[in-house]
């Protein structure tokens, strides 16, 4: 086997290490698995993104646990694949290296942080990739690629062998070419959990967030393909925090946390961060212990009170993000408005912890735009059986040639 060196989406890296064994069976097995570079792989260079942290690191001893249990599932290690600096990002770009190219809209960026992993999966470079989500890396490159894409529930999937961000908000996520096979995965790595959503729900606040007009009415024909399957939507808001509120509660925790993690080892040298990646590193340096108890406090009335609307059988329908994928070539204060707009649509699973799984039975501008289901925590298998009906429902209503 030969490791993937270079690739034209720019989808993977140079960990400088060998091949791996490959097991001959299991469920796996003959599926080629790419791996983003926060995750240790034996005898690979742990680099985050970063040039500096990749130089200094000596190769890992030990792969992370939960891709040891996709290799021993009879996956082929093929490489590692880009990642936006230091987890820290959702556009897709690291200052440091090419832009990973969006295989379904190649005029378009693919997201992060787990760009490589969404570009090699799309591309069929790889047929599983890992990911991780912390503010929106599966969620977004999902609905930017045309890939199924799940935050799992928070704390559910271990991260040992895996470099921190934000660790209460921190989660292992996966693409796959379809949602069968990212089902098979799911049974790899997620317990069993029944949802028998009797209440489907619509959050009249998430869903003012969508970009325009093209995509108001791309949303509205996704949403009735999704209530065929689930059933009518009971429209309702949020009060405990608007959503703005939400963002920033969002915003400042994880920068928190963020710096807690990197904020020594960035202010020990120059480390020539990204720009957007050194602001978010730097407003975390200012975040104060008040501050942190404040937003800890109204994080867990929202999750309260969402968890209570929720209860054991509801279902969230909303947008993933606001529309399709930022271009590539936009500014970087236009890519930057619309991470900011994203963030408000992805932050509700973050700060709450629950699952949301994003699906691609929409487009816009012919490019993918993902509508998404979250549930209670622990619903996660659940919520990929009602999705793979939904597409299933899209495919024989016509789908897009992304939906699979």
């Amino acid at each position: 086997m030969t490791l993937v060196r270079n690739d034209p989406f720019n989808a993977f890296i140079d960990s400088g290490g060998p091949a791996l064994p490959v097991k001959p069976d299991g469920p796996l097995a003959g599926c080629k698995l790419a791996v983003k570079d926060i995750f240790d792989v034996a005898g690979h260079k742990t680099g985050c993104g970063n040039p500096h942290m990749r130089d200094a690191a000596d190769p890992a001893t030990k792969t992370a646990a939960t891709v040891q249990v996709l290799l021993d599932a009879g996956a082929e290690f093929i490489g590692k694949t880009q990642t936006d600096e230091l987890a820290f990002s959702l556009n897709g770009h690291n200052a440091h290296y090419p832009q990973p190219v969006n295989p379904a809209a190649p005029e378009r960026v693919t997201g992060g942080s787990s760009s490589g992993s969404v570009a090699a999966v799309a591309a069929g470079l790889a047929d599983v990739a890992t990911g991780s989500d912390t503010g929106g890396s599966i969620r977004a490159p999902a609905s930017y690629c045309g890939l199924v894409g799940l935050r799992t529930t928070h704390g559910l999937i271990s991260l040992e062998g895996t470099m921190p961000l934000a660790p209460s908000f921190d989660t292992f996520g996966w693409f796959a070419r379809d949602i069968g096979l990212y089902t098979t995965v799911a049974e790899l790595l997620l317990p069993d959990g029944s949802l028998k959503p009797a209440r489907i729900l619509r959050l009249r606040e998430q869903e003012s967030m969508l970009a325009g007009t093209t995509e108001q009415n791309a949303y509205a024909d996704a949403l009735q393909v999704v209530q065929g399957v689930t059933g009518i939507a009971q429209e309702t808001d949020l009060t405990t925090i608007d959503i703005e509120a939400r963002y920033w509660c969002l915003r400042k925790l994880q920068a928190y946390e963020a710096w807690q993690n990197h904020g020594a080892w960035i202010s020990a040298a120059e480390r020539n961060l990204g720009p957007g990646v050194k602001e978010r590193f730097a407003f975390g340096g200012t975040i104060d212990d008040e501050t942190v108890s404040e937003e800890t406090a109204r994080r867990s009335d929202l999750t309260q009170e969402l968890g209570d609307l929720i209860a054991d059988d509801g279902l969230v329908v909303m947008p993933t993000v606001p529309g399709a994928a930022p271009l590539a070539d936009a500014s970087f204060e236009d890519i930057q408005d619309y991470r900011e707009r994203a963030i408000r649509l992805l932050c509700l699973s973050g700060l709450s912890g629950f699952p949301q799984l994003t699906l691609p039975v929409a487009s816009v501008d012919c490019a993918p735009f993902g509508i998404s289901l979250m549930g209670p925590r622990g619903s996660d298998r659940a919520l990929l059986s009602i999705g793979r009906r939904i597409i299933d429902a899209a495919s024989t209503n016509g789908a897009d040639p992304w939906i699979r």
